[in-house]
This record gives C-alpha cells, sequence and structure tokens, in this order.
C-alpha cells in the first residue's frame, strides 16, 4: 500500500518534475516509509512507500527495469504474486526483489495491459513503456484502491487522491453541478469518471486506460461480475460454496512480511473473518473494536458482540473507548483525509480506529462489501418482487436522499440543473442486460458504483490517513462472480444475507448471526448537540459557505432550528450532510 503520483505531457514539453514533488507530501500518510522520484522526457513518477511486502530497498518505487525497459508505480497489493513470480520465472524472467511490485513489471512485459486479468488483488498503477512513451493506467475490478486524474490540454497528472492535484497546482477547482445533484440524492455518491471538483476526474473500477505519446488514448472495462443465475448449483449447495470462497479469500489476504490484524465490528462480516482465521491455525491473532460514548439515547458501541467473539476465539483483543475530548478534535483530520466528501458519520470512527490500530499492526482485514455484494440493507427487500421494467422508481424510492422535486427548495437556483440526473444513472444501469431482477440490478449498481465510492473509499481513506493498510475479503472477485450469481432469495434470506448466515451456522458464534443488523454507532454525528452543532452552524455561516451559495439560506436555517429530525431516506442528518460538503470544500480551499 502506497501513494502514487504522475505527470505526462503529450504537447512537446518535458513533465514536470516540480508539480510532482509538490503532491508527494499529501501522500506521505499513504507511505510514510519512503519515497522516491523518477523523470525521463515526458513523464515523472513519484511514490510514497508503506512498506508491507518486500521491507528491503529492492522494493522501492518508482520501480525501474531498465532490461525491460519499464517503470512502475504502483499502490496495493496482489496476493498471488509468489504464484505469478514462479509462473513468470518459468518464462525465464529473471527478478531482483521479492516484491510484488516487480510481479506487475514481469507480468505487463509478458500479456501485455491484459496482464490485469492475472492480478488477484487489489491495486492502482502506471506503467510507461520507455521505448513507446505509452502510459498505462489501470485499477483494481471492486474499485478498492483510488486513482484521480487532471487532464488539461497536453498534459495529464494521476495520483492517489485529490488532494495531492490540488497541491500541484492549475486545476480548475470549480464545483461540478451534475456532480452536485449525485451529491445530494446519492448518499455523496458521485459515480466515477466525475468527481465534486470539476478539473479532476476518477478512473473507474475495472479500467484500463492506454494512453500514447501524442494524446490519444483509449480505455476498456476489463471485468464484471454477471447477475445471472447459475442453473448447475441447487439451493441447498450455496453456504458452502460461500464458505469456501470466504475461506480462500481470507487465507489470500494474509500474504505479507509483517503482522495482519483483524477490525472486529462485532457483526457477522468481521466475525466470520476472524472464525476463518482461526480455523486456518491463527493463533494470537490481535482485532479491534471501537466505542462511543452514548447521545441522544442512542448507545455508541456493540462490545458485548465483539468480545464474544474475540474470547471464543482467543484473540489478542484491544477495545478502543472514544470519548468526547478526542471526538471533536478528530473531524477537521476527518474531512482532510477524504479525498471527496463523504457524508458518512463511520468515517470519524474509521480515522479514530485506524488511528489507534496503527500503533499495533501495518495491516488488517475488514469486513466491508458483504452487505452489497449478498443483500444485507434494508433497501433489498423491498425490491424483490417488483417487476425489472419498474425497479428504477422503487430502488429510487428506497435509496435517494431525497426525491429530485425537492432539490428545488434545498438547493439555490444558479446550482439547480433541471435533469434528474441521478435517476438517469440509475435507469442507464438497471437497463444494461446481465441482471435479472431488480434485486440483481440494484446489487450489480451498488456494488460497481456505491460500495466503491461510499464504504470502500471511506475504509482506504481513512486507514491510509494512518498509514495503515486495509484488505477486503468480502471482495475478493472471486467471491463477487459467486454472490452474484447466487439466487436473490437466498440472499435475502433470514433478514438479509441469508446465505452468508448460513454459510457461517457453526463457525460463527449464533448470538452474532442471529443478532439485528447493526452499524457503526457514532452518536455525536447521529444527535448534533454543543460544540459539534457549533462547529456545523459555522462551517455554514462561513464566508466562503455564504459567498458560494450552495443551499437556499431559509432550507439551512430550517435545519439548524431543528438540526436533528430533517433526516434523509437512508437516516443521515441532512444538516450534517450540507456541512460535511462545506467543511470538505473549506478544508481544500474551494
Amino acid at each position: 500500500m502506497c501513494g502514487i503520483a504522475g505527470e505526462l505531457r503529450y504537447d512537446g514539453h518535458l513533465a514536470d518534475a516540480e508539480a510532482v514533488h509538490r503532491m508527494l507530501p499529501c501522500l506521505e500518510s499513504r507511505g510514510p516509509d519512503g519515497e522516491g522520484l523518477w523523470a525521463r522526457g515526458p513523464v515523472v513518477l513519484g511514490h510514497r512507500r508503506l512498506k508491507i511486502i518486500d521491507l528491503s530497498e529492492a522494493g522501492g518505487q518508482p520501480m525501474i527495469d531498465d532490461e525491460l525497459g519499464l517503470s512502475l508505480v504502483f499502490n496495493g497489493c496482489i496476493y498471488n504474486y509468489k504464484q505469478l513470480r514462479d509462473e513468470l520465472q518459468g518464462y525465464g524472467y529473471k527478478f531482483f526483489s521479492t516484491s510484488d511490485t516487480e510481479v506487475i513489471i514481469k507480468a505487463y512485459h509478458r500479456w501485455g495491459a491484459d496482464c490485469v486479468q492475472h492480478f488477484l488483488g487489489m491495486f492502482a498503477f502506471a506503467i510507461v513503456e520507455h521505448d513507446s512513451g505509452t502510459v498505462v493506467l489501470a485499477r483494481d475490478r471492486l474499485g478498492i484502491k483510488p486513482l484521480y486524474l487532471a487532464e488539461t490540454r497536453g498534459r495529464l497528472r494521476f495520483a492517489s487522491t485529490l488532494p495531492a492535484l490540488l497541491a500541484a497546482g492549475d486545476v480548475d477547482k470549480s464545483i461540478d453541478k451534475v456532480a452536485l445533484q449525485h451529491y445530494m440524492t446519492f448518499h455523496s455518491v458521485v459515480p466515477a469518471p466525475r468527481t465534486i471538483v470539476n478539473g479532476v476526474r476518477k478512473l473507474p473500477p475495472a479500467t484500463v486506460r492506454i494512453i500514447r505519446t501524442d494524446g490519444t488514448s483509449t480505455e476498456r472495462v476489463y471485468w464484471e461480475a454477471s447477475h445471472v443465475r447459475r442453473t448447475d448449483i441447487a439451493d441447498a449447495e450455496w453456504p458452502e460454496l460461500i464458505h469456501e470462497k470466504l475461506k480462500v479469500a481470507v487465507e489470500r489476504r494474509m500474504v505479507a512480511d509483517v503482522p495482519v490484524g483483524v477490525l472486529l465490528s462485532g457483526g457477522i462480516d468481521s466475525s466470520y473473518i476472524v472464525a476463518l482465521l482461526a480455523e486456518q491455525g491463527q493463533r494470537g491473532l490481535t482485532t479491534f473494536s471501537i466505542g462511543f460514548e452514548a447521545a441522544g439515547g442512542e448507545t455508541g458501541d456493540e462490545f458485548a458482540y465483539s468480545d464474544i467473539v474475540a474470547k471464543q476465539f482467543d484473540t489478542v483483543h484491544h477495545q478502543i473507548r472514544i470519548g468526547k475530548d478526542r471526538f471533536l478534535p478528530a473531524v477537521d483530520r476527518t474531512v482532510a483525509a477524504m479525498s471527496e466528501p463523504m457524508v458518512s458519520h463511520d468515517c470519524i470512527a474509521f480515522n479514530l480506529l485506524s488511528e489507534d490500530v496503527s500503533k499495533h499492526v501495518k495491516v488488517v482485514q475488514s469486513g466491508q462489501g458483504a452487505d452489497e455484494i449478498l443483500a444485507g440493507y434494508s433497501w433489498y427487500p423491498p425490491l424483490a418482487n417488483v417487476p425489472l421494467d419498474q425497479a428504477v422508481d422503487a430502488y429510487a424510492k428506497e435509496f435517494f436522499d431525497r426525491p429530485h422535486s425537492r432539490l428545488a427548495q434545498q438547493l439555490s437556483p444558479e446550482w439547480l440543473i433541471g435533469e434528474d440526473v441521478s435517476r438517469a444513472f440509475v435507469a442507464a444501469s438497471f437497463g444494461r442486460p446481465g441482471a435479472e431482477t431488480a434485486v440483481d440490478a440494484a446489487l450489480r449498481l451498488d456494488s460497481q458504483v456505491m460500495l466503491v465510492d461510499d464504504p470502500v473509499k471511506r475504509v482506504d481513506n481513512m486507514t491510509m490517513a494512518w498509514g495503515l493498510e486495509a484488505r477486503v475479503p468480502f471482495l475478493d472477485h472471486e467471491l463477487v462472480e459467486l454472490a452474484a450469481a447466487c439466487p436473490p432469495a437466498l440472499k435475502l434470506a433470514h433478514g438479509g444475507k441469508g446465505v452468508l448466515k448460513d454459510a457461517a451456522r457453526g463457525v460463527v458464534p449464533d448470538e452474532v448471526i442471529d443478532r439485528t443488523k447493526g452499524y457503526f454507532p457514532v452518536p455525536g454525528i447521529r444527535h448534533l448537540e454543543g460544540a459539534m452543532l457549533d462547529k456545523v452552524r459555522d462551517a455554514l455561516s462561513a464566508q466562503a459557505a455564504r459567498e458560494r451559495g450552495l443551499f437556499r439560506q431559509e432550507y439551512v436555517d430550517s435545519l439548524l432550528a431543528d438540526p436533528n429530525t430533517p433526516r434523509t431516506t437512508l437516516g443521515a442528518n441532512q444538516l450534517w450532510q450540507l456541512a460535511l460538503l462545506e467543511m470538505w470544500l473549506q478544508d481544500k480551499g474551494i
């Protein structure tokens, strides 16, 4: 896990090494263990390193292979790198390191851009062909690792974070009106390639972009999970198949030259990971849970459940209790760590959790992704009997934060656009072939978009803010493919994730499997009061916010008068949603 950056020119000028160098301090937390810069004519590559595999200097980046004529910067982990290394050695390749980074270089030389099909893992990388000058950018299948782009006439810059591109300079920092509508409608998600900033875009998941020296480029999507039924599998066989795939996924993610821990929330997803690692013989596994002070009559921890799992599997368990003295100061730090504004209160929890966890380990496994691939959320059951041709309206009713018509009473007139772009986006996705039911269509969309730009991005941004690598076994692409082909009824059973609950029975304690679904409880955000409410009010009344004028003042005033009642369809605090966006824009100098 690292931070990458770079610039390529196709206007006849040398690449600006100083601009790339300005990006690297923004990536230091992602890679606190080293820094590298490589320049060759129209291309400059920059890198910040987090040492996880091959801790020697031979694994440093940018990695240059003069014999093959290739240079690479890479963020992520290739879990099957040892197997690929053996295969490539069989083809005659010689290695000068034991890193997964070098495996990517050799794999690219052997298979070209199709090398991505051979990788099991999470990755974003840029590879340069010395002779041709061609640059290839790629992102993993589920978008676990980010890659942001800033393109102007004759130049393309890229980085692991959006703020790094802003630090390089010469970026159009105006707000994208379409992205703003997505933010207000789609639970703060802005689908790729857009971001809230007009001058910055992001490479979509499962995408390879090949850029030639004249600036022309081609882009292709190299993977998608098919949501079409597997007729060769009986209903009774699915739990065991899911169990075996998850078992392999968890085992793969133990590959490291440093210890690996687990973020244990007390839910079935992370508990299952711990159980499988124990089943595989892991002893002395380090686990971590977080809890907050109660507020508004809402509890702030799930320690009762995480303690059950920690005790049963004899983990070295850490309960991290966060008091009000740590909570408020963490808000600004959390906003600063966001590559894009993310409304979920979980962000602060993950930032504080990552701060403490990073004192013990450099790698953790986490349970994100299970709800999006196995139908664990509340908006899936209402779609169960909806015909596919009526699914868009049903999905929008359940998931969208507010109907499009309400935006006219909330956004200032100059920020409104006529079209309901979020509904059109969903309609285009649902209209594509490869999803047989409304639930299938929703799961496909959520796994490709909402998952990538909400929970996965949240975990990446907050863990990497503390130099902590998070691995997500539920997003092993082979498990995702299997889950996509599973009948929706099996996933919706038992209140959601039914097939996973059946798979976990006898492995995970029943108390955890049969509990009511929980969420990362952060009462201090769900119930705004005191100093936190003052902070929200200050953000929305700041001069920058007034000059920007995103929201109708009467709407803001009504929320401030009743800060905790108006909520979005999914229960998010509307006042926090507005304030978070302003906090982020002000933090980034926009």
